[in-house]
């Protein structure tokens, strides 16, 4: 059986989805999570990622990579004590090894192909780092696409009615918009937009910023230069992290406790008493925080709707993707600055993931431009009466058509019929003649197999030499995707150099 792998590649955290053609699974972590975080940690033992990892960086943040997608595609080194610097593409080459190594053998060896989606605001630069890292990971045929539209082939596998619909993607790191049109499950994108250094990660630091750190200051005898001051280093390490855990616990409650014991700290302020962390974290307290990112993404989301000449009466809905817009307030203020329903039509964390997953499935894996595959085939009969037929080969409706194609003279009298290899269906004879058409009914997602008879006038079946046809109903199509925003020409610093986006 093929298989069709999806990754999501996220700032924050990481997920892998596979597409058989009509089942979707998400692999979890050996931790039974459902997404894996961005991060890996060194120490005299090795290195650790994902769970573990993340696990550890409050630990000593000076042996971990983490947020490292936000420099893909620069020199920026990413330096770890006691470690040679990294490339930020040999961090992501390490999670993506990582989630592929989630798929079973039987299933691994049977991927066909693997879409890894990156933000819709990445240039030229960023995507071509990105291919590296998946180059340096081994995972094989390897294509890219945004993750704004992997979502909204997740939300047209989950909703089949049709309207214009919004995808407000807000994850750790980035903000992508997506503008859409389903009808009958294919999907026109009208345009895309975001902020590329918007998300829960900025969150946390205005936390950290605004209340963890005067709370500390008042409570504790602090030195004056305490961030950088090496005693304190572990201490201002594991802020942003006690702060993360808080964020997630307000999102299914309306408060939360910043908290790291005495154990967990393990430092004294400057006149012996144990530091901790004991801190309310209120609703109201978040949402004054996050007020200014939050009309950010407003007016980014209005400026992608004035780009594709559209109002919020020409849109239906917003749709809810991420982890961040788990959050009440998030989707609320969005939907009512909008003045548009909001839903989560899917899973906010996961469906970037098995919309690549989906996307997969469409991709021609065996030709070198890693194109779509083609909408259209036909198969000729090969018989003396030269015949083909023309049919849709993909198509997210639940009938299909087929059309004969005559080039010869036709007996008065021939028929055809075409039958399901599957559920008995059957077209019954039909008068054959060029131009002749039947509708072919779709039982199933996935490959649809049918077979093709021929009858002279007498009635005896005419011998083919091809007579099967395939035809794929897929869980949704992308009819359009609009082009990348920026246009340049990629050149070097100097001969043999990096390359750079001019």
């Amino acid at each position: 059986m093929a298989y069709y792998a999806g990754i999501d590649l996220g700032t924050t955290n990481s997920a892998i989805a596979t597409w058989d053609g009509s089942t979707l699974k998400l692999w979890k972590s050996p931790e039974q999570n459902d997404v894996t975080p961005s991060a890996i940690y060194f120490d005299r033992r090795g290195r650790y990622v994902g769970k573990r990892a993340y696990d550890l960086v409050p630990q000593d943040k000076d042996k971990a990579a983490v947020l490292f997608k936000r420099v893909m595609g620069t020199s920026t080194p990413i330096k770890i004590s006691g470690q040679d610097p990294l490339t930020p593409e040999w961090c992501s080459a390490e999670i993506l090894k990582t989630l592929f190594a989630y798929l079973p053998e039987e299933v691994r060896s049977q991927v066909q192909g693997t879409v890894i989606t990156v933000p819709a605001a990445f240039n030229q630069m960023q995507k071509d780092a990105t291919l590296q890292a998946a180059e340096l990971a081994g995972i094989g045929a390897v294509t890219l696409m945004q993750e704004p539209v992997a979502a909204v082939m997740s939300v047209m596998r989950a909703r089949s009615s049709n309207g214009t619909f919004i995808i407000y993607d807000l994850g750790g790191g980035t903000l992508d918009v997506a503008i859409a049109e389903g009808l009958d499950g294919r999907v026109s994108l009208q345009a895309h937009g975001g902020i590329e250094m918007c998300g829960g990660r900025d969150w946390d630091r205005a936390i950290v910023a605004n209340i963890v750190r005067p709370w500390l200051e008042q409570t504790f005898e602090l030195p004056e230069d305490a961030p950088t001051n090496p005693a304190y280093l572990k201490l201002f390490a594991k802020l942003e992290w006690a702060a993360e855990k808080a964020k997630i616990e307000l999102s299914s409650r309306g408060e939360a406790i910043i908290s790291l014991s005495e154990v967990e700290v393990g430092i004294q302020d400057l006149s012996g008493a144990d530091i901790y962390l004991d801190i309310p974290l209120s609703k109201d307290q978040l949402d004054k925080l996050i007020e200014d990112k939050l009309k950010d993404s407003i007016e980014s989301v209005r400026e992608t709707m004035t780009k594709a000449h559209l109002s919020s009466q020409d849109v239906d809905r917003v749709v809810f993707v991420g982890g961040p817009t788990q959050y009440k307030t998030v989707r609320d203020k969005v939907a009512f600055e909008l003045g548009l329903p909001g839903a989560l039509d899917v899973n906010p964390m996961t469906a970037v993931a098995e919309g690549a997953a989906i996307f997969a499935e469409s991709v021609d894996w065996g030709s070198q431009r890693k194109g779509r595959k083609a909408t259209r085939g036909s198969v000729s009969a090969g018989s003396a009466l030269a015949l083909s037929f023309n049919y849709i080969a993909r198509t997210p409706d639940i009938k299909s058509k087929l059309v004969v194609k005559a080039q010869g003279t036709v007996a008065a009298g021939s028929e055809f019929q075409v039958d399901s290899l599957e559920t008995g269906w059957s077209s019954g004879r039909q008068a054959l003649k060029d131009g002749a058409s039947v509708e072919l009914t779709l039982s199933k997602l996935g490959e649809n197999e049918f077979k093709v008879f021929v009858f002279d006038p007498s009635g005896a079946p005419i011998g083919l030499e091809n007579d099967r046809i395939t035809i794929a109903r897929t869980a949704a199509a992308i009819d359009s995707i609009p082009a990348s925003h920026s246009i340049g020409i990629a050149t070097r610093e100097k001969a043999g150099g990096k390359s750079m986006l001019s």
